[in-house]
């Protein structure tokens, strides 16, 4: 891997805020949008959700997800080509007792100041979605399988994500 793909798909996670979280339910496909806050090195996507929401009964299930952070289509052009990211990768509750969870929070409320006020209500909760693997796609034709730890290793390399 090149020091370009590193550089593009860290531009891909930092100017996106939303990606679309898979998981399955009842042993059927569920696809959601949700906020996400990357870890800097790229080892960890931080979530925080409601226990109210189908993808966290999904996720107690089945601790399997998927994220889909994807350039937006403008129809400019071949929408073929835009830019995406799809990672696999297994989800984890963030205890509030355990050592991750205030700089996880501080992390999060930084990236989403509006998400403070669901912080003190009793049903939300942060769960880190730790990638296992992805694949980027950032044209026609440009397809890299990454392991997690390409992903932080590409992280580090272009400086990581702030």
């Amino acid at each position: 891997m090149d020091s370009q793909v590193g550089q593009e798909l860290v531009r891909l996670i930092r100017d996106h805020r939303t990606a679309s979280l898979g998981t399955v339910l009842d042993g059927h496909p569920l696809v959601t949008l949700i906020l996400f806050n990357p870890n800097s090195d790229l080892s960890g996507f931080d979530i925080h959700i409601s226990r109210l929401a189908q993808h966290t009964k999904a996720l107690a299930q089945h601790p399997k997800a998927a994220l889909m952070i994807a350039q937006p289509d403008n129809h400019t052009r071949n929408p073929q080509t835009l830019a995406r990211l799809s990672i696999q990768g297994y989800a984890e509750p963030i205890h509030p007792d355990g050592p991750a969870y205030e700089e996880a929070r501080e992390s999060y409320l930084q990236r989403f100041p509006q998400s403070a006020v669901n912080f003190d209500l009793g049903d939300f909760f942060l769960v880190r979605i730790r990638p296992a693997s992805a694949r980027l796609i950032t044209g026609f034709g440009k397809i890299f399988d990454l392991s997690a730890q390409d992903m932080t290793s590409l992280a580090r390399q272009t400086h990581g994500l702030e």
